[in-house]
């Protein structure tokens, strides 16, 4: 996550958006017309096999160097390494759950046992249930989808300037109504919590800024917890209900997901519940052992592999018209990309053709969540964690998950090396300026990858290799080819230097997923 979008709505490591931006690296991998090698390990499971049998030596990184051996880890060797003492992982095929399993305990220091009902924190996968709450509504006709969202606030109003565009609720569920406030800190036990009312207008015990416009309604994509905080108050005004009392009715009622709550489980499940941990595996938030997540709709939902898993199924076979849970004239929409970003409502898109798939990511401070769909084949599954490091093993379980349902849609890639004398890689160093020119549909998930765009890059040669310098951090760049590279630790952004018919290195394209920006560049003195 970029810290300087962070430090004014998030205090805490910069993985959420790192993670929910690099898997749209499977398409920019694909996009870049090399002839990738994508190891498959021998073993691993097809697509006509158990895929669970993968988590004994399936799980693997995306990237490594050329000649590296290819790691065949296990899910409890890569637990004990990330320090994540419970995992719960449920599989989905044909639109159904046909498996799930916990591993692992519930707290580090107790013998209970990790399984299938096991309550987990998701984050901001709480944004996909609570944007299917919304259009449940708006299938009923009780909301709509183009409408200002004043139209339907009581309780309080989304300021804008006199000209300003309305904003819409299609916007907040896609992050592209120009809204503030990436995200929203996780409250220890026995600190003062925001109402919803002090969470809008910024007022302790809220961390976060008055949720504000930033940007001119439906300009670019720029990711909004608070755009969510809107969302649940359009819900609860429209139903004269909680939060809560909605979603049961819409989602967790008609699905069976018994397990799942915006409440604190303290309240409602005092067993079974799956503890925090920080990076070192120890036990957190205690004497009670989690964290509270006041903004419930962005980042509160407690729920199971079991329910979770049932929700991405009836998801899948509502998009299919095989299911009446949603329309499937709104589920279509709801897995369909929003101009400029790469969004449908709520989920993220990726990928065509049985390659299809929606997918988002939940991070709070000790518990890392994902699902992920395959909208043609009917496949999916989810995976929970309750460790600080728990994102870096959802990437890797997904990895071993994919490859065994036989789609590989984030395949290994094998960087190369290169000769810097050779390569003549100190003539990419330099100051590059984003061309304004281009079409903010092309440029998409970019604008919310770098802080409003990135207006200008640094490229830098060490003599040895080449790093970006954005204004707040630095990454690495691996070669691909000689003028092809990837930042792994910058959202797997990928760079493709132009080097002109004299010879010079006039000019850089950034890649993520299928948004591109060029930049020129600023000849030297």
């Amino acid at each position: 996550m970029h810290t300087s979008r962070l430090s004014a709505s998030r205090p805490r490591p910069r993985v959420e958006r790192r993670l929910l931006l690099a898997v749209s690296g499977l398409a920019l991998l694909l996009s870049l017309a090399l002839p990738i090698h994508a190891d498959t390990p021998a073993g691993v499971a097809g697509p006509n096999a158990d895929p669970l049998t993968a988590l004994a030596d399936g799980l693997r990184p995306n990237l490594l160097e050329g000649g590296e051996p290819l790691p065949r880890w296990s899910l409890r060797e890569r637990m004990a390494h990330h320090h994540v003492p419970g995992v719960a992982i449920a599989l989905i095929r044909d639109g159904r759950v046909v498996a799930a399993a916990g591993y692992g305990r519930l707290r580090a220091d107790g013998d209970d046992a990790v399984d299938a009902d096991t309550l987990f924190n998701v984050g901001s996968i709480s944004k996909v249930v609570t944007a299917s709450t919304s259009l449940r509504l708006v299938a009923e006709g009780r909301l709509d989808l183009d409408s200002d969202v004043n139209r339907y606030l009581r309780s309080w109003r989304l300021p804008t300037g006199q000209d300003a565009a309305p904003v819409n609720l299609r916007m907040l569920m896609s992050h592209t109504a120009g809204l503030n406030v990436h995200g929203f800190p996780d409250y220890l036990p026995g600190e003062a919590t925001p109402t919803l009312l002090q969470t809008l207008e910024g007022q302790p015990p809220a961390r976060t800024p008055a949720i504000r416009p930033r940007h001119r309604p439906g300009r670019i994509v720029d990711y909004s917890g608070g755009g969510t905080v809107i969302e649940q108050v359009m819900i609860e005004d429209v139903t004269g209900q909680p939060l809560e009392a909605t979603a049961r009715a819409q989602v967790f009622a008609p699905l069976g997901m018994a397990r799942s709550t915006f409440r604190d489980p303290a309240e409602v499940a005092r067993a079974n519940v799956a503890f925090a941990h920080d990076a070192e595996g120890k036990t957190v938030a205690l004497p009670r052992g989690w964290q509270t997540f006041p903004q419930q709709a962005p980042a509160g939902l407690w729920t199971s592999a079991n329910d979770l898993g049932a929700f991405v199924g009836a998801l899948i076979r509502s998009y299919q018209g095989r299911d009446d849970y949603l329309p499937r004239t709104l589920a279509i929409q709801m897995m369909t990309e929003v101009a400029p970003g790469n969004f449908g409502l709520g989920p993220r898109l990726e990928g065509g053709g049985e390659q299809r798939v929606f997918h988002h990511g939940g991070s709070n401070d000790s518990y890392h969540a994902w699902i992920e769909g395959y909208l043609e084949t009917g496949d999916g599954f989810v995976i929970l964690t309750n460790g600080e490091n728990g994102w870096a093993l959802r990437g890797e379980i997904r990895n071993a998950l994919s490859d065994a349902l036989g789609h590989n849609v984030n395949p290994l890639v094998r960087t190369v090396s290169l000769d810097a004398d050779s390569a003549r890689l100190a003539d990419h160093a330099g100051r590059y300026i984003r061309d304004t020119r281009m079409a903010e549909d092309l440029r998409g998930a970019l604008a919310d990858a770098f802080d409003d765009g990135a207006d200008e890059l640094d490229i830098r040669f060490d003599g040895k290799g080449l790093s970006v310098i954005l204004p707040d951090e630095t990454g690495a760049l691996r070669a691909l080819a000689p003028n092809r590279f990837i930042a792994p630790t910058v959202f797997s952004t990928g760079y493709t230097f132009h080097r002109d018919a004299a010879g010079k290195v006039s000019a850089l394209t950034v890649s993520l997923g299928d948004a591109r920006t060029y930049y020129r560049r600023v000849p030297s003195d």
